[in-house]
């Protein structure tokens, strides 16, 4: 099964020290269930896209009102939905952060765009 994992920043999570962050530990321990995975560019330089009455809208990012940004995101390819947390508990930013774990939703034939 595949999961998506968002790594999110979190106001309220201790404070980041590079020191304690061993992120190249992490994805080489990952490689079997780690399919992709991606740091993303700050938030001030995202965009948000929509279409309302045909009209397309495209707004500069960031928003005041967001406390928590997505900084990067994994797909792992996981046994169970434990074994896909037990993954992400071991990322850095679960203690600097937060890790959203969700999993594919596939298609009605099985599939998934991930495949």
């Amino acid at each position: 099964m595949k999961y998506l994992m968002l790594v999110c920043e979190d106001p309220t999570a201790e404070p980041y020290r590079r020191e304690d962050d061993d992120i190249e530990t992490w994805v080489a321990t990952t490689h079997d269930v780690r399919v992709v995975g991606e740091r993303l560019r700050p938030i001030a330089e995202a965009r948000t896209v929509r279409v309302r009455g045909g009209e397309l809208s495209v707004t500069d990012g960031p928003y005041a009102e967001v406390g928590e940004q997505i900084a990067g995101f994994d797909v792992l390819e996981c046994d169970s939905f434990d074994q896909a947390v037990e993954v992400a508990s071991r990322h850095p930013m679960a203690r600097f952060g937060r890790l959203v774990v969700r999993e594919a939703w596939p298609f009605e034939d099985g599939t998934t765009l991930l495949e």
